[in-house]
């Protein structure tokens, strides 16, 4: 029973350094023996750091890894647990060894592929880029434009209404804004004058304000 529990990484390392004249984790790998997990489960069985069931984990691992499934070719040799080449590889192991390399490398082609699609950004959130306008165009309408007279409206100048002038009934003219309005004097009291605009709203405003209609 394992006292701790370590991951299929830190077994494969562990098997690395108990058995280096087979197991690596650089370099070229070693085709194993057939049958070598009966031959590490003796050589492991009073070892608590590895149990069965994590050994025959990190053994698939182990040899289902790109680095090792290209060492399987045709006439290369398998090796024991002290490094002893003890039969070649046929033809059938090649292939099949080729084989499952080939799907893997697929499979995880198409993953890749998979997770860059999927990090696209969604077509109905792109902006899209304003469009060019044509330079001669452009300038054609510019030149068009400017060509136009600029008619400005030039305002009359306003005269100052008379004081004798300011009298209830009286039509004038008020500022009240940027612009004058017309407007019918209801209230004089003071410096204070009341007049009602054309729109029927009754102001209060003062004579510096209030010009002749």
């Amino acid at each position: 029973m394992e006292t701790q529990r370590i991951s299929t990484k830190e077994i494969i390392t562990y098997l690395t350094e108990k058995f280096p004249a087979c197991f690596s984790i650089e370099g070229p790998a070693k085709p194993l023996k057939i049958g070598i997990f009966q031959d590490l489960a003796e050589k492991l069985a009073e070892d608590e750091k590895v149990s069965k069931t994590r050994l025959r984990q990190a053994l698939r691992h182990y040899t289902s890894s790109w680095r090792y499934l290209k060492a399987i070719k045709l006439d290369k040799f398998r090796v024991d647990i002290d490094g002893n080449e003890v039969a070649k590889i046929d033809q059938e192991q090649a292939d099949y060894a080729s084989k499952t390399l080939k799907e893997s490398q697929e499979k995880f082609g198409n993953k890749k592929a998979q997770d860059k699609e999927n990090k696209k950004p969604y077509k109905g959130t792109k902006t899209e880029k304003p469009k060019s306008i044509d330079k001669s165009k452009a300038a054609k309408f510019k030149s068009v434009k400017s060509t136009k007279p600029a008619e400005a409206k030039v305002a009359a100048p306003l005269k100052p209404v008379d004081n004798n002038a300011v009298i209830v009934g009286a039509k004038v003219k008020v500022k009240l804004g940027n612009s004058p309005m017309q407007a019918t004097i209801t209230e004089v009291s003071g410096k204070d004058i009341s007049v009602q605009l054309v729109s029927g709203m009754v102001v209060k405003t003062q004579l510096k304000h209030i010009f002749s209609d």
